[in-house]
């Protein structure tokens, strides 16, 4: 990437950072505004009844979770390819707007509410985010490069952007898709993903070269080799003939796998008299794409053993120690990302959502402070970037101040509408915010938690936030224990998601921040990459059990109980965070000395 000096990005500053942090910020903003946003609707409008006013698709749930899982799986595999893209032939500002641009299109093939165009949609956003995801962040190391001090301020205020966005999202674009029309909420999506790549294509004046299209990379001479290696190593680990074979066998069996799934539930659920398979056969009993799923994991495990086997010791030890983490993270976003899943179909059927008298008025008086609050601190955050930058970048200014003026008045709109009706009905998708705001309100504290005396060891924290997730799930099942077996319908109190949501984000300020971070402490440079791939693959692969458990939702609740389904999810996080817990003196030793 472009060498160009940093010095000059703090001439011009917005509370303390240069105008182009604010930028990137923005634009992240917008980014998961439109994630979030579609990601909340599609489990609902898939499973929603097709009579009615605002019709969804009626699908069964196993096949509409089935669909999500996928999405959300490869979500996390595309960004592998799409940093590898960056990195040696896009640059990251290209590959940050080619992103967003195909994001835009799959948004508005959502919004058509066709099948075909929903598979296309979700290609898009899929293919999109792998370009966008990991090359914002990397315009942002870059800008820092020469001033490292302000770096971890720099990625608070980031993520304060990401919080945002998924909270914006999450609230416009879930109560227009629930209460107004699903194509709405989907078009409401890709037009703000359009609106945030115009102003960070227009800002380019002042990233001054970051992110521009790579140079060719020269090959390392004996003395820039000498300093990279770590103590015990004498050359690089370099990928063998059987490595590449290995890489190839499990990613294709995978991504055939992730779209397999979805496949046959989804012609399954239509009645097809042969559902599709692209893994038509069975061998003693075992059923083709079992059979795929096994082999593509031997695969990578193989692989990943094998090379981590041929570092020096203390290398190996710090990459264990990361395997070790990654295989705790599945466990994890298995059971946390029921929030997009089986939690929206909970709240959206078995939660009583209506309010009427004291409980109305106070419901829409604490939700328009929850829309107002934040939407002005983050206009105000607006103003003084445009007061800083609009001479430099007026376009760019002038779209994400339009942005702004067009997101008031939905505001506005929806809080009218609501203050007019006697009764209040809560979205299934509103109790998603609760995760942001959530966030928002504890995360100074976890911070000094953390930088205490007090500070618990990587294991600790990984089996606090596990236990933490139980723990929610363990108050949806006490809330759930009276709802008869294979009810489809039930009423139950909403503070039981509250305090589900509640420990849920406990649990994740405990474990989410952490995980990358050790994963860039223990991990030297020239291998970063390869172990950031390792780390999304374990959440690609969370996120893909998290749909087929969450599909499980009707089978157990008829079998058992939906307290059951939810115990389930109660259970193995704590059973894993104890296991996390009991490892914390062999992971120590792993990762000699770092913190």
């Amino acid at each position: 990437m472009s060498t160009t000096s940093t010095d000059s990005f703090f001439e011009k500053t917005v509370l303390g950072h240069p105008a182009g942090l604010f930028v990137l910020f923005f634009t992240e903003m917008w980014e998961r505004f439109s994630y979030y946003g579609m990601r909340v609707l599609l489990v609902l409008f898939l499973t929603s009844g097709m009579t009615g006013f605002n019709p969804g698709w009626e699908w069964d749930r196993k096949a509409a979770l089935a669909l999500f899982g996928t999405y959300a799986s490869l979500v996390y595999i595309t960004p592998i390819i799409g940093g590898w893209l960056a990195d040696n032939k896009l640059g990251y500002k290209m590959a940050v707007v080619i992103g967003a641009t195909i994001m835009t299109l799959g948004h508005l093939f959502m919004a058509f509410e066709t099948e075909f165009f929903l598979y296309l949609g979700l290609m898009g956003l899929i293919l999109g985010n792998g370009l966008f995801k990991p090359n914002i962040t990397s315009i942002i190391s870059h800008m820092y490069k020469h001033h490292p001090e302000k770096k971890d301020g720099a990625f608070t205020l980031f993520y304060m952007g990401v919080n945002a966005g998924a909270f914006l999202g999450i609230l416009l674009c879930g109560t227009i898709g629930e209460k107004y029309s699903w194509s709405y909420g989907f078009g409401l999506a890709g037009i703000f993903m359009f609106l945030g790549m115009l102003q960070f294509y227009f800002a380019q004046p002042l990233f001054k070269g970051i992110g521009d299209k790579p140079e060719k990379k020269e090959e390392l001479n004996q003395t820039e080799l000498s300093e990279i290696l770590e103590e015990g190593e004498t050359g690089l680990n370099h990928f063998t003939s059987l490595d590449k074979i290995l890489m190839y066998v499990s990613g294709i069996l995978g991504v055939l796998y992730l779209i397999n799934d979805p496949l046959y539930e989804i012609s399954r659920m239509k009645g097809y008299a042969n559902p599709i398979n692209l893994f038509p056969f069975e061998i003693a009993g075992v059923s083709g794409q079992n059979i795929a799923i096994l082999v593509g994991l031997i695969s990578f495990l193989y692989l990943l053993v094998t090379r981590i086997a041929r570092y020096g010791t203390v290398v190996r030890d710090k990459m264990i120690a990361v395997a070790i983490f990654a295989f705790f993270t599945v466990f994890f976003w298995a059971s946390f990302e029921q929030a997009g899943g089986s939690m929206n179909i909970f709240a959206k059927d078995y939660v009583d959502r209506m309010l009427d008298g004291t409980a109305a008025t106070t419901f829409k008086i604490v939700n328009t402070l929850i829309y107002i609050i934040p939407l002005a601190i983050i206009s105000w955050v607006l103003i003084k970037l445009i007061k800083t930058s609009y001479s430099e970048i007026p376009l760019s200014n002038t779209i994400l101040g339009t942005s702004f003026l067009i997101i008031w008045g939905i505001v506005i709109y929806l809080l009218y509408d609501a203050f007019n009706k006697d009764t209040a009905e809560i979205p299934a998708s509103w109790f998603n915010i609760l995760n942001s705001l959530f966030i928002i309100a504890f995360a100074p504290f976890f911070t000094k938690w953390w930088e205490s005396k007090y500070n618990p060891s990587a294991a600790v924290k990984y089996g606090l936030g596990l236990i933490l997730l139980g723990l929610g799930f363990g108050v949806l099942a006490f809330g759930a224990k009276d709802i008869p077996q294979g009810a489809m319908t039930a009423a139950v109190s909403i503070i039981f998601l509250v305090f589900a949501y509640l420990f849920h984000t406990l649990g994740e300020l405990c474990l989410s921040p952490v995980g990358l971070s050790y994963v860039s402490k223990l991990v030297p440079g020239r291998m970063i990459a390869m172990m950031f791939g390792v780390w999304y693959i374990a959440v690609a692969i969370g996120n893909k059990l998290a749909g087929k458990m969450g599909g499980m939702i009707d089978e157990i609740t008829a079998e058992y109980s939906m307290a059951t389904f939810f115990l389930m999810f109660t259970l193995i996080p704590i059973g894993v965070g104890l296991l996390a817990m009991a490892l914390s003196p062999l992971l120590k030793r792993l990762m000699h000395g770092v913190k």
